[in-house]
């Protein structure tokens, strides 16, 4: 039972609970207690662990299929346990290969061979399976300590990667594997050195403040698509949007007009453009549009001093599109949500201009992928993310969403504008800190200022790739020390 426990504490260390070094004592008890000799056995305590960090982590999955998706509890529940059972494979794929290694090589190689398995593994759950699953990866835990210093250098399987290395050693004191002396040196050199480079500043403003208001309707979700429903939506954001002429920029959240472009652009969109230009505000709002054939998007647009659209890019599996078709029928017939199976953006999209800058823009769960982010970010003054965690209801997701929301604004060096449907509507600085935010469920417009920043961290330059190939050579490096009897510790 221990295993799925330590699981559940890992939990701890997110949003919103913030027990941020709690990440550090249960990862150290996972590979004391599950690394053990027998690949199987270690594989099989793995398994458990991530039952217990997905069951107690995302399971608001249940909520969005059964209180927003119409699906019924029994439905539901086994959806979600599928969910848990398949995201609990990857800690089993850690254990197995971390185990597989245990007597292959000596303590210091075994350190960072361990970590640097645990972060590849997280980067194929969040970047292959269905299309990836970012979620409670083990560097976002750390947006409030020290080790938060190196993400704008490595990101965050570089801060994985130290996390874990900390938790391994600390695991091998504990196994009378490595003296207690020499785990605490490195620990002290890992967690010092982020709090040395805490602070420095990757990048620097290239203009005058902009004045901004995130809008956030808070819709209820069950209301958000009744067709009878729609003008009343409309209304209220216009409203909203009337109250702060006096800003440069006023952003919508996602799908904040609930019909599609072409059914809103004549008798409510134009003539919102209209006064837009002549108020000089540029608005950033979100509605589906149709494309070729019979593809839909979802979609954001600015209206005011340009009128552009960007499709979302990076879509959410079984949301906004059926992964594994043989079985979409049966998804579809337990889902039932509206707008279930959108068309993908492309990769390459001319980036949205607002307030006399151009800006990262990313709809919902697309901000957990750094990758995409660093890949526009160079020409880009800030980042703006819409959302709609109202499917999730009152839970964790949220506050979950924001932690990650937080990482991306540190990673680039850039404010991020976060408008959303129910909360949290925040203002993000560019080391991640959130400088103003709405609460939960209320209709509101978050107001303030932002400055447009130019300059690139050393982890928008490289990028994951050049990440992973320094922390290879690093573990290369030390076996070749340690083979040669000159890793003098």
């Amino acid at each position: 039972m221990l295993a799925p426990l330590l699981g559940v504490l890992l939990t701890l260390a997110f949003a919103p609970y913030g027990f941020a070094y709690v990440a550090c004592f249960s990862l150290a008890c996972f590979f004391q207690f599950c690394i053990v000799q027998s690949p199987l056995r270690a594989a099989f305590r793995g398994y458990l662990f991530g039952l217990g960090l997905f069951g107690s982590g995302i399971w608001w999955v249940y909520v969005s299929i059964h209180d927003f998706g119409g699906a019924s509890p029994v439905s539901a529940g086994l959806l979600a346990l599928c969910l848990v059972a398949l995201w609990a494979v990857f800690p089993a794929l850690t254990a197995f290969l971390s185990a597989k290694i245990l007597t292959w090589f000596g303590v210091w190689l075994r350190i960072f061979a361990v970590a640097l398995i645990w972060v590849a593994v997280e980067y194929l759950r969040g970047n292959w399976l269905l299309n990836g699953f970012p979620w409670l990866q083990i560097a976002y835990s750390q947006l409030d300590t020290p080790l938060a210093g190196f993400v704008p250098l490595v990101g965050i399987y570089g801060v994985g990667f130290l996390l874990a290395a900390s938790s391994v050693a600390l695991a091998e004191v504990l196994r009378r594997k490595l003296m207690p002396l020499h785990g605490l040196l490195l620990v002290c050199l890992i967690w010092g050195g982020g709090w040395l480079l805490t602070g420095v500043p990757w990048s620097h403003a290239i203009g005058a403040p902009i004045k901004v208001a995130l809008l956030q309707g808070n819709i209820a979700q069950d209301q958000k698509w009744l067709p009878e429903q729609m003008m009343n939506t409309l209304n209220l954001y216009q409203r909203l949007t009337e109250q702060h002429w006096d800003a440069d920029v006023i952003i919508w959240p996602e799908t904040a007009i609930p019909a599609f472009y072409s059914d809103v652009k004549d008798f409510f969109l134009d003539p919102l453009a209209a006064v837009a230009r002549e108020k000089n505000v540029d608005l950033v709002v979100s509605v589906p549009t149709y494309g070729a054939g019979k593809d839909y998007y979802n979609s954001v647009m600015t209206l005011g001093s340009s009128e552009a659209f960007y499709h979302k890019n990076h879509l959410l599996p079984f949301g906004e599109y059926l992964p594994l078709q043989p079985l979409s029928g049966w998804v579809l017939d337990q889902l039932q949500i509206p707008l279930g199976d959108f068309a993908a953006g492309d990769d390459t999209q001319t980036l949205l201009q607002a307030g006399g800058y151009p800006f990262v823009t990313t709809i919902c769960y697309e901000d957990a992928f750094g990758e995409l982010v660093i890949r526009q970010v160079e020409k880009a003054a800030y980042l703006v993310n819409v959302t709609n965690d109202g499917w999730f209801g009152d839970t964790s997701q949220p506050y979950q969403h924001m932690q990650i929301a937080q990482m991306r604004a540190l990673e680039t060096g850039r404010y991020l504008l976060r408008a959303t449907n129910t909360g949290l509507t925040a203002i993000v600085t560019p080391d991640g800190k959130i400088s103003q935010q709405a609460p939960l469920f209320t209709t509101t417009a978050l107001t303030g200022s932002i400055l447009p920043m130019s300059g690139l961290t050393p982890y928008a330059k490289l990028g994951d790739g050049w990440v992973f190939a320094g922390l290879l050579g690093w573990v290369m490096l030390v076996f070749g020390l340690t083979s040669a009897g000159k890793f003098w510790l």
